[in-house]
């Protein structure tokens, strides 16, 4: 079966640092553009950064210059770094695979609909 498995959500402090894990299984990530999104009830699910089989990077307004995503073929896994937390960082991070079909493309996804498969997120919760 297709799993994808977050770790790394914690009680942060302001100005704090988190590293966000996601480990797949039942498939191998190398022709699949991975995305990261953060879910409040609020705001609802928000997309935050891509990186795909290229290792092209893309980043939400809000994420740009503090946020870092990477991957790991080898241990079939993405991650995300978050620096200089904020308050509103708080929320259920997730991550999705899209199947690319080995089709090579110099952005990512940034739209929920597009991806395949989804893992049931971590929870980042920022406060002081």
């Amino acid at each position: 079966q297709v799993h994808l498995v977050e770790s790394g959500g914690a009680l942060a402090q302001p100005g704090g640092s988190l590293r966000l894990s996601c480990v797949a299984s039942g498939f191998t990530i190398d022709l699949y553009n991975m995305g990261w999104f953060r879910q409040t009830p609020e705001k609802g699910r928000e997309w935050v950064a891509c990186i795909n089989i290229d290792n092209g990077t893309d980043y939400a307004d809000s994420a740009k210059g503090r946020f870092t995503v990477s991957r790991d073929n080898a241990k079939n896994a993405v991650y995300l770094q978050i620096n200089a937390l904020k308050p509103e960082d708080t929320a259920n991070y997730r991550c999705a695979a899209e199947s690319s079909g080995g089709y090579h493309f110099a952005g990512c996804p940034r739209f929920v609909h597009v991806y395949n498969y989804w893992g049931q997120g971590t929870q980042v919760t920022v406060t002081s």
